[in-house]
């Protein structure tokens, strides 16, 4: 078999297009290479989707955290700290499980597949930890900024829209940066907690650990899965590089952030 005939049978096969056995002999580098690709694209789902919906969750939840009112600010904070305190792994299973009793309920039974169950996961954790991200950015908005402000008329929402906001998003881009990239890398621990892969349709550390499984050499398929999240992360950088680069575009430009890539060693 060519490597195009492997690409055209394999290339989409997480996504439940293409052969549906994977090969059980003479484990060729381009079925590797298109195999784990192929499961990639559940990471970049689940990625962008957890992006998507955990950047509106996490600017409510810092709002929250910002009111004077405790039966707003008390369950933002506890919000926060639960989600922030503990291990993102543990949180896969407990949902889950969670899950699993909802469905033997008869309630939200579509919750215990991979593709919406652990997506609230990693929605609801991206959302906590930028939500600390952009409260912190809400804080340390200048004064002279706000008073600036309310000498132009700027009152409420509109000041909150037009002046705060942005400022705000402004200083937290840099760290929230990280936090995305963090988030991708996490995707990889969907698929080796309690949710299952349906009809073997892994994501890319899936394939990689069936591949290592296999030919008892896991100094190939993981460097490959390593490779991949490169060039995730290289466009991630890249991307939130233009945004952030839109948001100073008003400053002098010895006075624009730059965007450093700081891993997470602990979470």
């Amino acid at each position: 078999m060519t490597c195009l005939a492997t690409i055209q049978d394999y290339g989409l096969r997480a996504i439940g297009i293409g052969e549906r056995l994977l090969p059980k002999e003479d484990f060729t580098l381009c079925q590797q290479f298109t195999l784990i690709g192929s499961g990639l694209i559940w990471n970049i789902y689940f990625g962008v989707l957890a992006l998507a919906f955990g950047f509106f969750i996490a600017n409510a939840v810092a709002l929250a955290k910002s009111a004077r009112s405790p039966w707003l600010r008390k369950p933002a904070e506890w919000f926060v700290l639960v989600f922030r305190g503990s291990p993102l792994f543990i949180q896969f299973f407990l949902a889950y499980f969670l899950f699993l009793t909802l469905k033997q309920a008869g309630i939200l039974t579509w919750l215990t597949s991979a593709q919406a169950g652990a997506l609230v996961v990693l929605v609801l954790n991206t959302a906590a930890y930028s939500a600390e991200i952009f409260h912190g950015a809400l804080r340390s908005v200048p004064r002279g900024e706000v008073e600036a402000a309310d000498a132009y008329g700027f009152t409420g929402w509109s000041r909150f829209i037009r002046i705060i906001w942005p400022t705000s998003m402004r200083l937290a881009w840099p760290a929230y940066t990280n936090e995305a990239i963090f988030l991708f890398h996490a995707t990889t621990l969907v698929f080796f907690s309690g949710f299952p892969a349906w009809q073997q349709k892994g994501d890319a550390l899936y394939y990689a650990s069936y591949f290592a499984d296999k030919t008892f050499n896991p100094f190939i398929p993981y460097p490959i899965v390593a490779m991949y999240f490169i060039i995730v992360s290289v466009t991630l950088i890249g991307g939130f590089g233009l945004v952030n680069r839109r948001l100073n575009r008003h400053l002098p430009q010895d006075r624009r952030s730059k965007l450093k890539y700081r891993p997470q060693i602990i979470r």
